[in-house]
C-alpha cells in the first residue's frame, strides 16, 4: 500500500515538507491508546539469530535508522516502534543552525536517490540532550539504543573545530550509547578538509582522551566519504588504530553524479548537494570491503548506503559491515523496511 498509494501521493509535494509531515502523523497515531504497541507488533521483527553485540553494545537486530532522519531527538520513540535496532541522531552542532537555504532536498526519483545540502540544521547539543533524556526518563529499559551523530558550526573555522566536537561530547554524553564524529558531510563548507590524517588525528585523538577518562567510556565512531581514495582509507585505519576509536561509519553521501539516470539537466537544475540511496551502494560497498580486508578485521564498520532490501544488507554484512543503516531506502520503502530485511536476513 506504501509504495502503490502512499509514495506517489507523497511525492507531488516538496521532499522537506513531506518529511515533517510524515512525522507529524506518525507523533499523532502514537497519542492514540493502543497505537505504539500495535506498531510494534506490525513492524518489529525478533529472532535470536539477528542480535549482535559490536563495539560492547548489545543490538536486537543488526537494521538502524541513520543520522540525518531525525536530526534533533524528537522523534525516537515514534521511530523505535518501527522495528529498528539503533536511531542515530544527528548531525548535532553546539549551537543551533538553520542550514542551507531552501529548496535543499530533491528527489531522483529513476534512481531511488536523493540529493540534499541541508547544511546540519539542528537545534543544538543542548536542546538535544534535553529531549533524549526525556526520552531514557518515560521508556526505562525498553528504550532503543541511540547514537549521537556530532559535527562543527558552519561558522566555526576549522582551526577550532575541536572545541565545537568536544562541546557536542560533553553535552550529549550521558544521553547517548554512541558517538559518531561526522566531517565528511559535502555540505558544510570545508569539513571535508577535516578528513585529512593530520586534522583528524587530532579531533579524534582528544576525543578518545577525554573519552578514556569517564567512569564508562562510550563507543566513538567516524563517519567517512564515499569519495576518499585507498590512499586515503589507508590513513583512516591508521587512524583509528592510532587514536583507538571504536570504528567506522562507511559512507556519507557522495558528490559524485556519475551514473545517474535522472537526465543531466535535471539533476544540474537541483545544485550542489551530496547524493544518497543506490547510486552510492557500489560505491560504499567496495569502501566497506577495503576497509575490512586491509585492516584485517580489526575493528566494526557500520554500513550504509543504497540498502531497500535485504539482499541490499547482506551484501555490506558479507563485505565487512558488522551493522547496517537506512535512510533513503526507508523513505522509498516505507516504515515496514526494517522488518522486512530483518525476515530477510533470517532466511
Amino acid at each position: 500500500m506504501y509504495k502503490r498509494i502512499l509514495l506517489p501521493i507523497l511525492f507531488r509535494f516538496n521532499a522537506e515538507s513531506v518529511h515533517y509531515f510524515a512525522m507529524s502523523v506518525l507523533q499523532v497515531a502514537h497519542r492514540i491508546p493502543g497505537m505504539s504497541g500495535l506498531l510494534r507488533r506490525l513492524y518489529t521483527y525478533k529472532h535470536p539469530s539477528l542480535e549482535r553485540t559490536v563495539f560492547g553494545l548489545h543490538f536486537p537486530n543488526p537494521v538502524g535508522l541513520a543520522a540525518g532522519f531525525d536530526k534533533n531527538g524528537e522523534w525516537i520513540a515514534e521511530l523505535s516502534s518501527l522495528g529498528f535496532g539503533f536511531i542515530e541522531i544527528g548531525t548535532v552542532t553546539p549551537k543551533p543552525q538553520p542550514g542551507n537555504d531552501k529548496p535543499r532536498l530533491f528527489r531522483l526519483k529513476a534512481d531511488n536517490g536523493l540529493i540534499n545540502r541541508m547544511g546540519f540544521n539542528n537545534k543544538g547539543s543542548g536542546p538535544a540532550a534535553g529531549r533524549l533524556e526525556h526520552y531514557r526518563a518515560a521508556s526505562g529499559t525498553s528504550r532503543v539504543l541511540i547514537g549521537g551523530n556530532i559535527g562543527k558550526n558552519k561558522v566555526t573555522a576549522n582551526e577550532s573545530a575541536l572545541d565545537d566536537y568536544l562541546l557536542c561530547f560533553r553535552d550529549l554524553f550521558n544521553d547517548v550509547d554512541y558517538f559518531v564524529v561526522n566531517v565528511s558531510s559535502p555540505n558544510t563548507p570545508g569539513l571535508r578538509d577535516l578528513q585529512e590524517k593530520g586534522p583528524l588525528t587530532a579531533i579524534l585523538g582528544r576525543l578518545q582522551g577525554e573519552n578514556m577518562l569517564k567512569n564508562k567510556p562510550k563507543p566513538i565512531l567516524l563517519k567517512i566519504a564515499p569519495d576518499l581514495t585507498n590512499s586515503q582509507l589507508d590513513d583512516i585505519i591508521e587512524i583509528v588504530r592510532e587514536t583507538g576509536i571504536a570504528g567506522v561509519i562507511a559512507t556519507n553521501t557522495t558528490i559524485s553524479r556519475e551514473g545517474l539516470t535522472t537526465p543531466a539537466a535535471a539533476v544540474e537544475a537541483m545544485g550542489a548537494g551530496g547524493v544518497s540511496g543506490k547510486p552510492v551502494q557500489v560505491r560504499s560497498t567496495e569502501v566497506i570491503r577495503y576497509l575490512h580486508t586491509k585492516s584485517s578485521g580489526a575493528f566494526p564498520i557500520i554500513g550504509v548506503g543504497g540498502i531497500q532490501t535485504a539482499a541490499d544488507a547482506r551484501e555490506k554484512l558479507d563485505a565487512g559491515a558488522s551493522l547496517v543503516q537506512v535512510y533513503t531506502g526507508f523513505i522509498y520503502e516505507g516504515p515496514a523496511l526494517a522488518s522486512k530485511i530483518c525476515r530477510g536476513l533470517i532466511k
